[in-house]
Order: structure tokens, then C-alpha cells, then sequence
């Protein structure tokens, strides 16, 4: 088992082992804690209680982070002509459609989203076996199939995320970085955790968020008091 290092016994000091830190304790000291030398990011993880085997538990959605995710964000737009220069306008660093198909069926996957048009997803089927399972596959519930190209490219660039229950019935998602404010991250991870709250399935029985943890990477978790939030 390796040591830890000086600065990470200071920083699990800081925290008092079996306390629930509210939203906005726990948002001053994640960054109180990180030590590391690059902008690392700012994850909220949230364990539900929810069987995501069954249809009607699932749990997925959308939301725009106020302050963004402090990342920047590459988008590829697979449209037809017309819409390349909307796409171009609205910051994509993609645009195109058989040459970047092409691409990606030989393994290219340099990208953090792709949007496309209903009309192209006969196209874009084919590449589900690559897309599936790097979570890059269009879909129209997280807004990334629509006609409006340009608007779903600027609302990705200014901090739109989609997120879903994973198999063990937790979401994570990032939700900015540590050299955010505390307020910033705060407000951030309140309203992811109120969009997830929002999506409670009405098959769900029992305690929905069993708990909530907030990290920076490589940074010991933060749990955090369901009920801070709401008080927010």
C-alpha cells in the first residue's frame, strides 16, 4: 500500500470523518483540499436508490451549469450543407458529415460531443458500436438531434451536460473546476443535484438520493447533506 503524501494527510485532516458538510461547506473545502498542480475538476457523485435495470427507474436528463464546466468542449456537427455555416458560427470545431463519418468508423473519436440532424441519424446508426460506448452517441433527449444546430452547439459550449444513472445506480458528473469561486462550484452542484431531484421517477420507492459526495480529481470525497441543498 503506498504512502500518502504530506499534502494529502493535511488535506484528509481537514476532513472530520462521518460528517455530512453542507453544499456550501463542502464547496470551500474541496478546493481547500485539492493540492494538485494543474485545474483539476470539480465531480459530484450522487448514489440513487433506484433499480436502473428497469425502464421505468431510469433516471437521465439535461442541464445547463450557470457557471459552465470550466472545460472546453469539443464539438463535432454531422449536418447537411446548409447548416455547416450556422454550425461553424456557433464555435464547433467540426462541421461536415461523409468524411467525419468515414473517421470515425476507422476508430477517430477526438471529440467530447457530437450533434446532428434527424434527417443524417440513418447515417449515424452505423456508428453506434464506436459512439455506444464512449457515451457519444446523439440523442434526442439530451438535445444533441435537433434541426437548431447552432443553438445546441453554443448551449454545449456554455455549459450544458447530459448525465444518467450508471448500472450501479449512480450518476456522476463534473461541474467545474477548483479555481472556480466557492460560490461558483456551489451553485453549480445545487443545480444539478435539483435537476436530478426534479427527475425522480415515480416508481422509485424508499430514500431516492441516498447520498452525495463532491471531489476534486484525485481528491478525497466530500459527503454532503442531501438536505443542504434544499436549503439553498
Amino acid at each position: 500500500m503506498s504512502k500518502l503524501t504530506k499534502n494529502q494527510k493535511l488535506a484528509l485532516d481537514k476532513i472530520e470523518a462521518g460528517k455530512a458538510y453542507s453544499l456550501k461547506e463542502a464547496s470551500t473545502l474541496v478546493k481547500e483540499i485539492t493540492t494538485t498542480k494543474f485545474d483539476a475538476s470539480v465531480d459530484v457523485d450522487v448514489r440513487l436508490g433506484v433499480d436502473p435495470r428497469k425502464a421505468n427507474q431510469m433516471v437521465r436528463g439535461v442541464v445547463s451549469l450557470p457557471h459552465g464546466t470550466g472545460k472546453q468542449v469539443r464539438v463535432l456537427v454531422l449536418c447537411t450543407p446548409d447548416k455547416e455555416a450556422e454550425a461553424v458560427a456557433a464555435g464547433a470545431e467540426f462541421v461536415g458529415l461523409d468524411e467525419y463519418v468515414a473517421k470515425i468508423k476507422s476508430g477517430w473519436t477526438d471529440i467530447d460531443v457530437i450533434i446532428t440532424m434527424p434527417s443524417i441519424m440513418g447515417k449515424i446508426g452505423a456508428l453506434g458500436r464506436v459512439l455506444g460506448p464512449r457515451g457519444l452517441m446523439p440523442n434526442p433527449k439530451s438535445g444533441t438531434v435537433t434541426n437548431e444546430v447552432g443553438n445546441a452547439v453554443k448551449e454545449v459550449k456554455q455549459g450544458k451536460i447530459d448525465f444518467k444513472v450508471d448500472k450501479t445506480g449512480i450518476i456522476h458528473a463534473s461541474v467545474g473546476k477548483v479555481s472556480f469561486t466557492e460560490e461558483q462550484i456551489c451553485e453549480n452542484a445545487k443545480e444539478f443535484i435539483s435537476m436530478i431531484n426534479k427527475l425522480k421517477p415515480t416508481a422509485a420507492k424508499g430514500t431516492y438520493v441516498k447520498s452525495i459526495y463532491l471531489s476534486s480529481t484525485m481528491s478525497a470525497g466530500i459527503k454532503i447533506d442531501p438536505k443542504s441543498v434544499e436549503e439553498i
